[in-house]
């Protein structure tokens, strides 16, 4: 038996403990039977399958199978009430993000409230990016503040649906600018608003950073201006942030993760969290995250995650009243 760290002892007898209790419990020791369904609430071809694909195919050795099914539209709305909708056994999984789970429920959206799901696990963190069309002649945040200042009404930006936060942002970016003319256009998803960025259709669009759009950078077919993390991302570190652009406002740190119907049980959900840690915890699709511009993380749990998901609400409800998104 080769030897183990005294961290890797530690870690291995806490995962082993947690898994034997939730062996003990029936509901789990039976779980899974059949497929797992994970929704991704957007279009296919765009960043959620980006990042839910890889987990499904990866956590079939922990689970079982797992398929994937696209629901796009309202921003992301309809896939995730299409699971808050369905039996809470943990065979209808969604991929949700802070659009789904906080902006959607705070603008009082009927279908869903954020009461009707439970948090599992976060999967990864994220930027978004703007990225403009080559005619537009701007090379940075403020270029293009300038060119949008002098041709009022001429741009638009594209972003996945109202409400989400790629539309927040948006709104956050022109008044913050000063008040900017610039029209949101809403799509079904990032992959169909990407395509008419690419060909020119939409002058402007806000997307969460992709491989995808650094290819198409690299290509040449659009340009990347400015992320809105905090900090720079490791791999696509020639693109500066908001912050660095003169825009010390502007931030916003996404992420994305497994959300299961509210009256999940416990074992399940344990189930799914303790799963995903192993998974998440291999080098391979922890740099196939990163290459994607995104940050895996290794040590989320269903507790953290809500904490998590609690902590946007609080600090998006404000910006979300302010911009007049919420009725009421």
């Amino acid at each position: 038996m080769p030897w183990l760290s005294r961290r890797q002892l530690i870690s291995s007898a806490t995962c082993a403990g947690a898994l034997a209790a939730v062996a003990r419990n029936g509901i789990a020791a039976d779980y899974p039977t059949r497929p797992v369904r994970l929704v991704i609430p957007y279009a296919a071809g765009g960043s959620g399958d980006q990042i839910g694909r890889p987990w499904v195919d990866r956590i079939a050795a922990q689970l079982g199978p797992v398929f994937v099914e696209n629901i796009g539209g309202a921003g992301g709305a309809i896939g995730a009430a299409a699971v808050a909708r369905e039996k809470p056994d943990g065979y209808s999984l969604l991929l949700g993000n802070g659009s789904t789970q906080v902006i959607i429920p705070l603008a009082e959206r009927p279908a869903y409230s954020a009461g009707d799901f439970r948090a599992i696990y976060r999967l990864v963190s994220s930027a978004l990016v703007f990225a403009i069309h080559p005619s537009v002649p701007a090379q940075d945040l403020q270029t293009l503040i300038a060119y949008a200042k002098v041709h009022p009404g001429r741009l638009s930006y594209g972003t996945p649906g109202v409400g989400t936060g790629n539309h927040l942002v948006g709104e956050m970016f022109k008044r913050q600018a000063g008040g900017l003319d610039i029209v949101h256009i809403p799509y079904r998803g990032v992959a169909p608003a990407t395509n008419d960025l690419v060909s020119g259709q939409i002058p402007l669009l806000i997307a969460v950073m992709s491989l995808q759009l650094q290819q198409l950078s690299r290509a040449g077919k659009i340009r990347l201006l400015a992320v809105t993390t905090d900090t720079r991302l490791g791999a696509a570190e020639g693109i500066p942030t908001a912050i660095e652009s003169g825009m010390p406002d502007l931030r916003y740190e996404g992420w994305f993760g497994l959300f299961a119907p509210s009256l999940t049980p416990d074992s399940i959900v344990a189930r799914i969290a303790l799963s995903t840690r192993a998974v998440m915890a291999e080098p391979a699709l922890q740099a196939a995250y990163r290459s994607q511009g995104l940050e895996p993380d290794s040590q989320s749990s269903p507790d953290k995650f809500q904490r998590l998901v609690e902590a946007t609400s609080a600090s998006l409800a404000p910006v979300i009243r302010s911009i007049g998104l919420r009725s009421g």
